[in-house]
């Protein structure tokens, strides 16, 4: 019987060679075998030590021994953690098997991955199935454009408010992902509603469309508290505000007594003859909106904002006319034809029902009032 020959020592004062030969790349497949064995077969300590081992291994590795690692553990549900990060953190076509089929990948891998990698790598991830509220997030966090557009298009993307508010600040400044957010089912009425400002007139009529709701449940549901709240004085200041937003009525008769004009409408009529920051901030007051609701209103480009404040106010049509008038809007091109940003805005309050309209108003007043910012 021949004794086997121990392992040649190096010397300490020599590099220790690495040979790239058959035995590493078949060690290298045996232990991702063994990672992929099924619990049955190895528990989860001997494949974490396996993981560990083959980690040492690969961090050595050519870029196609690492592939073929990565390409048989993308069927494995739970990947050792150490494992996975290293071949996320590859480069782009080692990373792109797990990263495309890989379903043990957890969610602070991917994050790590998303913190530490290229474009490329975040736009596969946005691209996988079931993407999580958190891994969402993140890739929101990176501010990368062409990923977000396509975290948006992934109807399997699960959104959180977090998320949907770092895009809604992003789409201030990129149009192209207004288009985007409205697809998302995700997408709150107060999310619309502040999006609406620096919406494209189709976006501004999806939104109406879609977002502005009738508040008559809410009306018929609180109804008795209006005289609960009378009987206690309107002491809660948080009751009151809900109830500011629920009620049918929206001029603010008590501001009439302050004011130089006997009514909305005769404010109105000041304004045709050319609007005064004093007169706007009068029509604002009876109109029950805050001033600076008023002034985002009155300096609108585009003109709907108008509308809706007549709408929601009772105003007739003709109201929407003279407010245009007195802010010096055109109101017809060189051919003598009504301007399409007019046309728009009388499309805009004759299709608007008045209790609809009225919720659009008070949800921007809201904002305004709370001081929440921009993208809240």
């Amino acid at each position: 019987m021949v004794e086997p020959q121990p392992l040649p020592l190096p010397r300490e004062d020599a590099p220790v060679p690495a040979p790239v030969g058959r035995a590493r790349r078949v060690l290298m497949r045996r232990l991702a075998d063994v990672v992929c064995l099924p619990s049955s077969r190895v528990n989860a300590f001997e494949r974490a030590m396996t993981a560990d081992l083959l980690v040492e291994i690969l961090h050595d590795a050519e870029p196609a021994d690492r592939l073929r690692v990565a390409q048989r553990l993308s069927g494995l549900r739970d990947i050792p953690s150490p494992l996975a990060r290293l071949l996320l953190a590859d480069a782009f076509e080692v990373a792109a098997p797990l990263l495309a089929e890989g379903t043990g990948l957890s969610d602070p891998d991917l994050i790590f991955c998303i913190a530490r990698t290229t474009p490329d790598h975040r736009r596969l991830i946005a691209s996988r199935r079931d993407v999580s509220e958190s891994v969402a997030e993140a890739l929101a966090a990176s501010t990368d454009l062409p990923v977000i557009e396509v975290l948006l298009k992934n109807v399997e993307a699960r959104l959180s408010g977090a998320a949907l508010e770092t895009i809604l600040g992003l789409s201030r400044q990129t149009p192209a992902l207004v288009a985007g957010l409205l697809r998302r089912g995700e997408l709150r009425p107060a999310q619309a509603y502040n999006l609406f400002w620096w919406a494209g007139p189709n976006e501004r009529g999806t939104i109406l469309q879609r977002f502005a709701v009738s508040r008559e449940i809410l009306q018929d549901s609180s109804a008795d508290i209006f005289r609960l709240c009378t009987e206690e004085g309107w002491q809660d200041p948080l009751v009151r505000k809900a109830l500011q937003f629920i009620e049918r009525r929206q001029r603010n008769r008590a501001a009439i007594a302050k004011s130089p004009f006997e009514s909305l409408d005769e404010a109105v009529a000041a304004a045709a003859g050319g609007m005064t920051r004093e007169i706007a901030e009068e029509v604002s007051y009876l109109a029950g909106v805050k001033p600076m609701t008023g002034a985002r209103i009155f300096t609108d480009p585009l003109g709907e904002p108008i509308a809706i404040l007549c709408k929601a106010t009772g105003l007739p049509r003709a109201a929407v006319l003279a407010l245009w008038r007195g802010l010096k809007r055109p109101e017809a091109d060189s051919s003598g034809a009504m301007t399409p940003a007019l046309e728009r805005t009388l499309i805009t309050y004759d299709i608007m029902a008045v209790d609809r309209a009225q919720t659009v108003l008070r949800y921007w007043n809201w904002s305004m009032a709370t001081g929440a910012p921009p993208t809240a």
